[in-house]
């Protein structure tokens, strides 16, 4: 059984970084995460665990206003395809209404088909493209938003 909790100290914080470090380029560093989301209490880290993997995916948001900014999701790869995005996605975006935050916005890789896919399912569309945001490789990305009447998918938050 897996399980979603707010990240809880040092030893969840190298968890998401091997996260990272096996999904994104340009993984974000220690500091970037004690900055950015740790000293903040607009921020929500999110980790997933399964048994015997302290952490095996997360996702780390904003909460501004009204919109969720979701900055980070990752699944460790030997993970994906098992519906842990969609869980993690679905428990963001809750709690992010439970707080008065219906919308919701992120950036993605134009070429990060998956992801796209997951967004997608979950109401986000095209609202932008950021020129050559993304390097290593250099790329653009696609500014996405979610609304509040768009609804999740039926099957998110489940296990496939």
């Amino acid at each position: 059984m897996w399980t979603i909790e707010l990240l809880t100290g040092p030893d969840d914080l190298d968890g998401v970084l091997a996260v990272d470090e096996a999904s994104f380029t340009r993984p974000w560093t220690r500091a970037m995460y004690e900055a950015d989301f740790l000293a903040h209490p607009t921020s929500r880290l999110y980790v997933l665990r399964l048994p015997g993997c302290r952490v095996a995916g997360y996702i780390a948001t904003w909460v501004i206003l009204d919109e969720v900014h979701i900055n980070n999701l990752a699944v460790r790869p030997e993970h994906r395809g098992r519906g842990y995005g969609s869980a993690l996605l679905t428990h963001a975006l809750a709690d992010g209404a439970r707080q008065g935050a219906p919308k919701a916005t992120l950036e993605v890789r134009r070429s990060n088909e998956a992801a796209r896919r997951l967004y997608e399912r979950f109401g986000f569309h095209v609202a932008g493209v950021r020129r050559e945001y993304y390097s290593h490789p250099t790329e653009d990305a696609l500014v996405l938003w979610r609304e509040p009447a768009g609804d999740a998918d039926p099957r998110a938050g489940q296990p496939a």
